[in-house]
């Protein structure tokens, strides 16, 4: 199969499933030290606790009346969203900030010297430790307060609760108390004035001695009678235009740019003005979320804000026009009290022309003392009202909860972190393990190695941790090296002797142990084999065969020593071997090729093969030497090493030198390193199954299925 992720067009979900069984060691470190970093940065981070309370917020229904049937509110998310805003103002936080000291707590907290002022503590309690939302379609508010003290968390979360109730409860109240104050005002003035025409009417008795007439008693004609209707139309004219001029006042007083929350609160009750205000808090919410999404020069966000000013702009417009109208009918109502007051006075002449002069300034000023009683009455029958209409709970807010001081704290969260660490450790595993892989240049599989370097591939060594070379080796890891015997057997000249050199292109590949472990097995065949350890920059070797490195091949070539001296006979059954002897500061050349030469001349009439261990032959000269004296060259690779364009060039070395290339060994391949690897490990391990029944039996014969396999090993050569 192609190379995993080797093109975009050709990888598939199997590739990568593939990429992660290989790198799933990476992958595994990846997490674990994201995991790891995860745990100690949480186990250092400063604790926080977290305090709850919930306010339901209802939306008032107009002002409250006294015996008035009472109506349920209702949820409005608009009004909800008002009223967030407010309890994240100033006019809530601020207070907050003076009742409970914070200014020197949030200054202690940051390690500042001295305290903060109101804007810098009121900026990070809004960043750091307040979070005040709304539950969907409720008009439930929950504040949460994260503080490093559990105490300071509880004692915030109440106090807003508690400022914002009393802010709310003052605000929905202040035109009342402003009314009430009033009528007080006007009760005082009219008690003076009734004092006053009391005075005057008791004056007027004296003068004219009409202590026994009694007051009550009036006449009963029709002038009398039109007086008295138009004295109480006074009256009510005057209560009226007394509370339009309060509302006015009222009104005119509040700044322009706080009018906005009158028509929320439902004190300004014009369907246009509330209409305007829903499309501005609609146009308003629009601008905001495109603000969090779009640049401030986008045209959707342009058009937004503009559309959202001209909206704002008619509903100061309808607001003033509000003003205009509470002014006019004010002006309206004064007129009227002036023109009934015009036509009292005149009738008042007319009746007192026609009238006996005498009793006619006594019956004016004791009309007009009852008159200004009948006022006076009014004016304290409608405090009283009033005073019992504001006695009246105000069911617009309700705190569901008292926020208690928490015993556990809730940042930093340690399952989630740790459920953060391990899903961001995978995905960043993942990541590197995907990126490596595409940037890989290697040789991954045999497809790769046989099209880039057009050689067959002789033989697939699976990965051995630990390789072995003892009688009690497992058959299943010698069965690759009996195939790699096999090819090269098929590769080389039938019947007659062969000289080979092993290479690799850059150092610790695994030649020298498979070089051991291949003769090994040639020898095991029955072919008389010699091994030299020709690399003698970093011999291995003797070690492998637990023998002595000296004398050897060294000293053959500096003439110390011949050959017959230096054999190390019977290693394993028809197995020599020449190590490397002293090679200390000696390096193979071009003056040693003739040398070479001879000695594998002398050497093929009594080895059928002549096997060299090489150095690198990149940056060591020692394996080109040693490739121009064999009659072939076989070129190991390990999986997953070096980068092709390496491998490629050790191949056109050893063309350069007109050696012939026999073919490919991979070396040191996983057994999840691909489908094609694992056709060669699947195959060792099932027909190794019949070395492994000779191991436990006498036959070494194990039927499978109606065919019997025999693997025996043939007889050795004496």
């Amino acid at each position: 199969m192609p190379a995993p992720f080797a093109t975009k067009d050709s990888a598939t979900l199997g590739d990568f499933l593939q990429v992660l069984r290989l790198r799933k060691a990476l992958i595994a470190l990846i997490v674990s030290l994201v995991l790891l970093t995860t745990l100690v940065v949480t186990a250092f981070l400063p604790r926080w606790y977290l305090s709850t309370t919930k306010v339901r917020v209802e939306k008032p229904e107009g002002e409250v009346k006294l015996f008035q049937a009472q109506t349920s509110s209702y949820y409005d998310p608009y009004f909800l969203q008002d009223q967030l805003r407010t309890m994240k103002s100033e006019i809530i936080i601020y207070p907050v900030i003076e009742n409970l000291r914070l200014n020197a707590r949030v200054a202690e907290m940051l390690g500042a010297s001295g305290s903060l002022t109101n804007a810098l503590t009121y900026r990070y309690l809004l960043e750091k430790m307040v979070r005040i939302e709304s539950q969907r379609s409720s008009s439930i508010i929950e504040i949460d307060v994260f503080a490093q003290d559990p105490a300071l968390s509880a004692a915030i979360a109440n106090e807003i609760a508690r400022v914002y109730s009393e802010n709310r409860i003052s605000f929905a109240t202040s035109e009342q108390r402003e009314g009430l104050a009033q009528l007080r005002k006007e009760l005082e003035s009219q008690e003076q004035v009734v004092s006053r025409q009391r005075d005057a009417v008791e004056k007027l008795r004296n003068e004219l001695n009409i202590s026994g007439v009694d007051l009550n008693s009036r006449y009963s004609d029709m002038e009398i009678e039109t007086l008295r209707q138009m004295q109480n139309s006074l009256i009510a004219l005057s209560v009226d235009a007394i509370g339009r001029k309060t509302r006015w006042e009222r009104f005119k007083s509040i700044p322009p740019e706080d009018r906005i929350s009158l028509v929320n609160a439902e004190l300004i009750q014009d369907p246009n003005i509330q209409n305007l205000l829903q499309a501005y808090l609609v146009a308003d919410q629009t601008v905001s979320k495109l603000k969090d999404r779009l640049g401030e020069n986008h045209p959707d966000l342009v058009a937004a804000i503009g559309t959202r000013a001209k909206i704002r702009d008619q509903l100061d417009a309808q607001l003033r026009g509000y003003e205009s109208s509470l002014e006019i009918s004010y002006k309206e109502a004064e007129a009227r009290v002036a023109e009934l007051k015009r036509q009292l006075d005149d009738a008042k002449v007319e009746q007192i022309l026609s009238a006996r002069d005498r009793m006619r300034p006594f019956e004016e000023a004791a009309q007009k003392l009852d008159d200004e009683t009948r006022l006076l009455t009014t004016l304290k029958l409608t405090l009283r009202q009033r005073e019992i209409d504001y006695q009246v709970p105000k069911r617009t807010i309700e705190i569901l909860n008292v926020a208690e001081a928490p015993i556990r704290p809730s940042r930093p969260s340690w399952p989630l972190n740790i459920a953060f660490a391990l899903v961001f450790g995978a995905i960043l595993g993942v990541g590197v393990a995907v990126l490596l892989e595409y940037f890989d240049t290697s040789f991954r599989n045999v497809t790769d190695v046989e099209t880039k370097l057009n050689l067959p591939a002789l033989g697939v060594i699976p990965y051995v941790h630990q390789p072995g070379g003892g009688e009690e080796t497992d058959p299943a890891e010698e069965e690759p090296y009996r195939v790699l015997h096999t090819n090269l057997n098929l590769a080389l000249k039938p019947g007659q002797p062969a000289s080979l050199v092993l290479f690799s292109a850059g150092p610790g590949e695994g030649k020298s142990t498979t070089l051991h472990r291949l003769t090994r097995a040639m020898a095991a065949a029955g072919e008389r084999v010699i091994l030299i350890d020709s690399d003698l920059r970093r011999p291995t070797q003797h070690k492998l065969a637990q023998r002595p490195k000296e004398p050897g091949l060294c000293e053959v070539l500096l003439g110390r020593k011949t050959m017959d001296e230096v054999v190390q006979r019977g290693i394993e059954p028809h197995l020599d071997f020449v190590p490397s002897g002293a090679s200390a500061g000696f390096t193979l050349n071009l003056l040693y090729g003739n040398r070479l030469r001879e000695l594998v001349d002398t050497l093929r009439g009594r080895y059928d093969k002549i096997i060299f261990d090489s150095p690198p032959i990149i940056g060591v000269s020692d394996a080109s030497v040693l490739a121009s004296v064999v009659d072939g060259a076989v070129l190991l690779i390990q999986h997953r090493r070096n980068p092709q364009s390496m491998v490629v060039r050790a191949q056109q070395i050893i063309e350069s030198i007109k050696t012939p290339l026999l073919g490919v060994v991979l070396n040191q391949v996983p057994s999840g390193g691909g489908d094609d690897y694992g056709y060669y490990t699947h195959n060792y391990s099932y027909y190794s199954e019949s070395d492994k029944g000779r191991h436990r039996g006498k036959s070494g014969r194990r039927e499978t299925g109606g065919d019997r396999l025999d693997l025996q090993e043939p007889e050795h050569k004496a």
